[in-house]
Parts: C-alpha cells; sequence; structure tokens
C-alpha cells in the first residue's frame, strides 16, 4: 500500500528517490525495516518525514515527541523550510564521499539533521518565540553536539560533515552552499553584545577545526584550511592557512565547496 502511495508523488523528483531508495534499503537490511518505515515510507512527503524524524531526535520528558511534532510541523509549513531542507539534503548526497544516497542524511546523518532542528529554531526566533527556539538550541547541542544560535542566518546547501563540536554564533551570516566540517567555530571575540560574528559567503569551503573569530567578512568561493585561525577579512576566491591565518594561494577552483579539496598547493 506504502508503495502506491508513493508512486503518485511525482512532483517531488527528491522525494521521489527517497522513497525508492528507502525501499531498497529494507531489501538490502529488513533489520532497519521498521526505522525506515517510520521515518520515510509511512510519510506521504519530505517536509512530513523531517518534521517526524526532528521531533523523533529532541524529544525528552521536558518536551514530548508529539509537541515538537506539532511544532516543527508549523515551522516548516509557514517558514518555507523545505526548499531550504532539499537543498542540504542534495548538497551532503553530492558533497560527502561516504554518504551514498538520499536517505542516508535523513537518518543517520547528524549533520543534517542539526541543520534542520535550527532551521525550525531560527522559524521559531524570527517569529518572536525566543525562549522556545532556546530551547531547540539547548536540545541540538545536548543530542548532535552542534551548538547554533537561532538568531544565526544559514543559507541554502549547507553541508556539515562529521558535524562535531561545531558553534555559530547569535550574529554570525553563513551563504548558500557552503561546507564545513568538524570543531568548526564561527564565533566573537570578546563579550560585545553588537553584531560580533563572522559573514561567510557563498561557496565557502571551512576546513577541520577551523576558527572564524570576529565580524568580519569570508569572500565568496574562498577556502579555509584545516586548524586555521581567522582574524582579518578573507578576500573573494582565496586559500588562507595558519595561525593567524594569511593568504596562501587563490581557491584552487571556482566551486570550492563542492570541490571539498583541503590539499594545499
Amino acid at each position: 500500500m506504502a508503495q502506491i502511495v508513493k508512486e503518485v508523488e511525482s512532483l517531488d523528483p527528491v522525494w521521489n528517490q527517497m522513497v525508492i531508495e528507502a525501499q531498497h534499503g529494507i531489501e538490502q537490511e529488513p533489520l532497519l525495516g521498521a526505522m525506515i518505515h517510520s521515518s520515510i515510507l509511512h510519510h506521504n512527503s519530505l517536509d512530513q518525514a523531517l518534521s517526524y524524524r526532528i521531533a523523533l531526535k529532541l524529544a525528552s520528558q521536558e518536551m514530548p515527541e508529539q509537541m515538537l511534532r506539532e511544532i516543527s510541523d508549523e515551522a516548516i509549513e509557514f517558514g518555507k523550510i523545505g526548499a531550504f531542507s532539499r537543498a542540504d539534503l542534495v548538497a551532503v548526497r553530492e558533497r560527502d564521499p561516504a554518504c551514498h544516497n538520499l536517505t542516508q542524511p535523513l537518518l543517520f546523518f547528524k549533520g543534517f539533521q542539526a541543520t534542520q532542528a535550527y532551521r525550525i529554531g531560527h522559524f521559531l526566533w524570527m517569529s518572536g518565540r525566543k525562549n522556545l527556539a532556546y530551547f531547540f538550541q539547548s536540545r541540538i547541542s545536548e543530542v548532535f553536539g552542534v551548538d547554533i544560535h537561532p538568531a544565526a542566518v544559514i543559507g541554502k546547501g549547507l553541508m556539515i560533515d562529521h558535524a562535531h563540536s561545531i558553534v555559530i554564533g547569535e550574529t554570525a551570516v553563513v551563504g548558500n552552499n557552503v561546507s564545513m566540517l568538524h570543531s568548526v567555530t564561527l564565533g566573537g571575540t570578546g563579550k560585545q553584545d553588537s553584531d560580533r560574528h563572522p559573514k561567510i559567503g557563498d561557496g565557502v569551503l571551512i576546513g577541520a577545526g577551523a576558527k572564524v573569530l570576529g565580524n568580519i567578512k569570508v569572500g565568496h568561493c574562498s577556502r579555509i584550511a584545516a586548524g586555521s585561525v581567522v582574524l582579518h577579512e578573507v578576500p573573494p576566491c582565496k586559500t588562507v592557512a595558519g595561525v593567524p591565518a594569511k593568504i596562501v594561494g587563490t581557491a584552487g577552483c571556482d566551486q570550492p565547496s563542492v570541490m571539498m579539496n583541503q590539499l594545499l598547493g
């Protein structure tokens, strides 16, 4: 019955492909059948599946799953999060060599899951429901080890690989099609409460352990090498490395966040 229902869902190619992959996944590993059914095949759209998965992951004694599901449904519908989620999903599939289909990020990858939960928290923040947004931030940090302030602005097509110890501050802005690896910090340089966090341009690649600090601009299609500490503005299409980071060359290609090439030289 589930398969018949899914076959008529033809307006969303991303969702259609996920359904096909989910059905194959059950054939390959029947022990995951219940999880795959409840997370994907039981739903009629990616929006519904996202809402279910986020609510399941963030549920606690303080906030039950059903309540979180209602909050997530509202945010995804009225916040128009679906287009961002689809772009994030495709970004993970295209850029992460450990990702072999579209179902894996939704089911298993905490970088994708944390990003979608942040997007709900951001909708709540922008709707004036700041305490509830802080609750989402807290639970995301507890569950996924990712701390993104709900006021931060993050564009479409974000890929966070491994997603361990990611910190993105309150006034940070992240453009479209950005890729970052684990232990990245987009932080401030002191205790001021003004605009104090980085502004990351489109198509930027941020290597593992990099720290970008202060209200500085990182130009589009640039690369930040692993372990770097960036304290000054980075021009577009450049590679910076070191502590403190300095320009060491060009970005090496016109789409560093897609190519994911982190070798210098």
